[in-house]
């Protein structure tokens, strides 16, 4: 019949156009399937940073450590019966701070007083009198052999005869290097040793003060933040290099795969892990660096 010929015609025709729609909008999807991949990719690539290499501050162990030696005092005097001990030493050595400036009171140091004992033994036996022994040992090097790891140190020396403890501070007092060592308001310890002994065929004393502030005043910066840090960088590293091969294998994949797409996904999650680790990095170098920096400002004498 007519009308179902016609009617078959309608739905050919029908069916053609809905095809042809259903190819357009095939085609156009692709087309926006893989714009949009590039723009992940693109996208991936712009938010990549490669791990800036901050600076983490320099921890003092090398520092200039300071030591302070005027020139020995040898007093000369007559010899006599007077006994001399080092706690009075201690005593008007801090009356002496006390009365110019109220400055604190040094504390007595047994491995101080060990280093000064050893200084004054060693020089009756080795028959000198200077600061650097005969073997080159300097009171750096023999406070810091009894165990006394130092910020500043410095080294007083008379020798003579003396009617008292008072005397001898007085000696030091009158000589501007070795006022300046008792009048230092960085010192905070103090090892003492008065020793008699026959000197160049005299027989006199002599007397040692070793003055220190302790490393241990202050406070050094945190060694398992810098483990943390050494740890991040390691891990950023690698982290970098899966990146960089990540991105050599999209490259090298055709972008209309699914393997190209399931390549971006991994990639995407290693740049978001990097970026992550690297801002929890940067956090921890910079609470380091202010350790690093209250430590200097304290061995400098800022704090």
């Amino acid at each position: 019949m007519p009308w179902k010929i016609a009617l078959q015609k309608i739905m050919t025709t029908k069916f053609k156009i809905l095809f042809f729609i259903l190819l357009i909008a095939v085609l156009l999807g692709g087309f926006y399937y893989k714009d949009n991949i590039w723009g992940i990719y693109n996208n991936v690539g712009k938010n990549l940073q490669n791990f800036e290499k901050t600076d983490l501050g320099n921890i003092i162990n090398e520092f200039k450590k300071e030591v302070f030696t005027p020139s020995p005092l040898n007093i000369g005097g007559e010899a006599n019966n007077v006994v001399l001990v080092k706690e009075k030493i201690i005593a008007h050595t801090n009356i002496q701070r006390y009365d110019n400036g109220l400055l604190i009171p040094l504390i007595e140091n047994e491995k101080l007083n060990l280093a000064a004992k050893t200084k004054a033994q060693d020089m009756f036996k080795n028959q000198y009198f200077e600061h650097i022994s005969p073997l080159g040992i300097g009171p750096a090097e023999l406070v810091k052999s009894f165990g006394y790891d130092y910020i500043v140190t410095g080294e007083n020396l008379i020798l003579g005869n003396f009617t008292g403890e008072q005397e001898v501070v007085q000696h030091w007092m009158d000589s501007p290097g070795h006022r300046a060592n008792i009048l230092n308001d960085r010192f905070t310890e103090i090892g003492v040793a008065v020793v008699k002994g026959n000197y160049k065929g005299q027989t006199v004393w002599i007397s040692v003060q070793e003055f220190g502030l302790p490393l241990s005043s202050c406070p050094e910066p945190s060694a398992s933040l810098k483990s943390q840090i050494d740890v991040n960088k390691n891990q950023l590293d690698l982290l970098f290099l899966k990146i960089e091969n990540k991105r050599n294998e999209i490259n090298n994949t055709n972008s209309r795969s699914q393997k190209y797409n399931d390549l971006v996904d991994e990639y995407n999650k290693l740049v978001a892990e990097y970026n992550a680790l690297n801002t929890q990095t940067k956090g921890i170098i910079l609470e380091y660096n202010n350790q690093v920096n209250n430590f200097n400002q304290c061995v400098a004498g800022n704090n």
